[in-house]
Parts: C-alpha cells; structure tokens; sequence
C-alpha cells in the first residue's frame, strides 16, 4: 500500500513539472498597438486606430501618471 501511495505521489510529482505551451494568440499578431482591440473598454478619449492619439495618450501617461517627479513638485 505504501508503495502504491509513493508511486501515485512521484506521478504527480512529475505531472507538476511539465512545460506548458506559452504562445501568442494569432489575433494580436502583426497589429500595430494603437489599431486597437476593437472592444469598447477603451479610453473614451482615444480613438482607436489614430496613432496621434495614441501617441498623445502615452506622453500624457508617461508625463502626469508615471513620472514622480513631476506629480510631487
């Protein structure tokens, strides 16, 4: 009995170890990041497809709510 429940435990043992697959859906392949997900949890501000306003969005982003030093002075 005990090796029956020391083999059922290294099986498991081994099943925990396998690799699993990590590859990129083929939706989001080849598309430009500010084309899009066609899905309405967008900023309502931006419009997607218009690299402008992508462009303005993340120098917004990256000025006001990433950047410390200006957010503290």
């Amino acid at each position: 009995m005990k090796k029956f429940i020391f083999a059922a435990v290294m099986v498991g043992g081994l099943a925990a170890c396998g690799e699993q697959p990590q590859a990129l859906e083929a939706s989001t392949k080849g598309s430009s990041a500010y084309s899009g997900t066609g899905k309405a949890f967008a900023n309502p501000d931006w419009k997607q497809g218009d690299k402008a306003s992508w462009e303005a969005h993340l120098k917004a982003r990256s000025q006001y709510g990433q950047n410390d030093y200006s957010r503290m002075n």
